[in-house]
């Protein structure tokens, strides 16, 4: 049967060899499965879980000028003929995104590509978002996806920045020609001190203006930055965080810098979840004294490798990793974008 011949009903798609529901609980094992073959990382069932239960039911409204706000996150799946789960979509924005924007994810499992499961649930997806008036959707993908990258064109999706991948082999790593950047930090004024030295609310929201204020220098950064109580549940209270995994850097009182680490559960590897320093202490290596530190703490916790993404016009942060660090390149992602107006 073609799409074209698809039957439609009861709001579910009805296809020779699939069906597209709407996404529900007993899914979210499927879902991991499914969104590990496409991330760096894999992730658990539970994650999703935990994540999903901690985002409140959708409430989507608009601005003065019409444009979507709010958050909501709808989520579909294909299924086969013999009920297994092939497909996942999610479409979803976080009160802070862009005005406007929905983020898009779409999966199908290799074996299924190409018999119609992606393209019903991307236009679901699409007809979802025509519904809230969306104006442009955003997804992510491997740059060595070609598969998906004209999946996505096809539809409208034309790619809009770049952003590297890169990984740290810790077993081969030596930092000894590097140390001194901590001793010169040091020298200079600046404590190195994680946020388990330094707990509490008052040393956590210092640490969210920190990361309000170098979020702002990041390439393709053009979003609102989310309150206290969101940041932190996104950020350092995410799984896989611990307070021992925040690297500060401190002059007197100030935080002036920082690097947090996330590990995965699965690999036991550890992520780059956030690197920033204050616009007016940069060009004084602080940031590569916190990456060492960092490095440090993961190698101590055994961890094999460590991963993280740089846009490709973050120039001095793509030096640090790759030029003085070692780190080194793998498959990045495009952010392909789709107007709507």
């Amino acid at each position: 049967m073609s799409e074209a011949n698809q039957y439609h009903f009861l709001g579910e798609y009805i296809l020779s060899n699939y069906t597209i529901r709407r996404f529900g609980r007993e899914d979210f094992r499927a879902a991991a499965a499914l969104l590990s073959l496409i991330w760096s990382e894999p992730v658990t069932a539970k994650q999703l879980q935990d994540d999903e239960e901690s985002i409140p039911p959708g409430q989507l409204h608009y601005d003065e000028e019409g444009r979507l706000m709010g958050w909501d996150r709808p989520k579909w799946v294909a299924v086969n003929g013999v009920g297994e789960v092939i497909g996942y979509a999610i479409a979803w924005r976080a009160p802070w995104n862009e005005p406007g924007s929905l983020n898009v994810t779409l999966v199908v499992h290799p074996d299924e590509r190409g018999r119609g499961a992606g393209r019903t649930l991307s236009r679901e997806v699409r007809e979802w978002a025509c519904l809230v008036k969306a104006s442009r959707l955003v997804c992510f993908m491997g740059e060595n996806d070609g598969a998906s990258l004209s999946f996505a064109e096809r539809r409208g999706y034309v790619l809009e920045r770049h952003t590297f991948e890169s990984v740290l082999d810790l077993s081969s790593f030596t930092d000894q020609a590097l140390l001194p950047s901590i001793r010169s930090a040091e020298s200079s004024g600046i404590m190195f001190v994680t946020l388990k030295d330094e707990p509490g609310e008052a040393q956590e929201r210092k640490l969210h203006e920190l990361y309000r204020i170098a979020h702002q220098d990041i390439p393709g950064y053009n979003e609102d930055f989310p309150w206290f109580e969101e940041w932190k549940k996104w950020s350092i209270n995410l799984a896989g965080v611990r307070p021992e995994y925040v690297h500060i850097a401190k002059d007197g009182d100030r935080y002036v810098g920082v690097v947090t680490l996330q590990q995965n559960e699965q690999t036991q590897a550890m992520y780059h979840q956030f690197t920033g320093v204050l616009p007016e202490y940069r060009g004084r290596r602080i940031g590569l004294a916190l990456k060492l530190l960092a490095i440090q703490t993961a190698r101590a916790a055994g961890v094999p490798y460590l991963r993280t993404h740089n846009d490709s016009l973050n120039g001095p942060m793509l030096r640090i990793n790759r030029d003085l660090l070692g780190f080194q390149a793998v498959p990045g992602n495009f952010k392909m974008v789709c107007s709507l107006e």
